[in-house]
């Protein structure tokens, strides 16, 4: 490859990661952390979903990293961010009115316990929403090749103190209790999956001794013969109290 060609395409890959970094990283379903970082493993897979972008790898982003843009960036083993950000966070409430349903991907895996018990993320963490369902899935495929699409009644919600935020054109909650989560109903499959999970882990459960009536445990500790407690010793001295009751015998 031509020498200006190559520098071309590591140009073009600096505006790229410009852009999703600091400009619109709700554009490609990234949620940067509080100090706007994104992991280099969400960033990939955020650049392959475009058109062109396929060829993208790691040694791509440090030939930017590497080169006359380097000053843009700062990046450690697993992160990277741009220094220059257009973007925030609003962590004080949805600042335009709300979707009436906004949708959220899933794992097939935790689709029955969601539908049972809702949507939890650990503290500093969100959900990430978007009222866009081609947005839900390509981000929920980044974690599952089919993904379950829910739907977030977001009136009811809001109404009962859900909290949402603002990011770009992507919304963000603390969690959503299930009595405002709608979906595909759980496959009669994975219940009975399920059942039998649980059942067999009641059997694997130590049950307590059944004793008969007129059966009684036998405590050590209450033997009024501290030397019967040894299992197989004998007290010291009994070979001299052998050989004087011989003695007296003979006597």
């Amino acid at each position: 490859m031509p020498k200006r060609s190559h520098q071309n395409r590591v140009d073009s890959l600096c505006r790229m990661l410009t852009y999703i970094l600091g400009h619109r990283p709700d554009e490609f379903g990234l949620i940067p952390d509080k100090d706007g970082y994104v992991t280099y493993k969400e960033l990939l897979q955020a650049i392959h979903e475009e058109s062109d972008w396929h060829y993208v790898r790691s040694s791509h982003i440090n030939e930017v990293l590497l080169g006359r843009d380097r000053g843009l960036f700062q990046s450690d083993e697993k992160r990277i961010r741009v220094l220059d950000r257009r973007w925030q966070v609003d962590l004080n409430g949805a600042q335009q009115p709300l979707p009436k349903v906004l949708f959220t991907p899933v794992r097939r895996k935790a689709h029955p316990i969601v539908m049972e018990k809702g949507l939890k993320v650990s503290e500093g963490r969100y959900l990430v929403l978007s009222p866009d369902k081609e947005m839900g899935l390509r981000i929920g495929k980044r974690h599952d090749q089919k993904p379950v699409l829910l739907e977030i009644l977001t009136s009811e919600a809001e109404s009962k103190g859900v909290l949402f935020n603002s990011f770009g054109c992507l919304y963000l909650s603390p969690g959503i209790p299930a009595e405002f989560i709608s979906g595909p109903p759980v496959s009669r499959e994975i219940l009975e999956s399920r059942k039998e999970k649980e059942s067999k882990k009641e059997t694997t459960k130590i049950k307590p001794v059944d004793f008969a009536p007129g059966t009684f445990v036998l405590d050590a500790s209450r033997d009024p013969d501290p030397r019967r407690r040894a299992k197989g010793k004998k007290r010291k001295g009994w070979k001299e109290d052998a050989r004087k009751i011989r003695r007296g015998k003979r006597r």
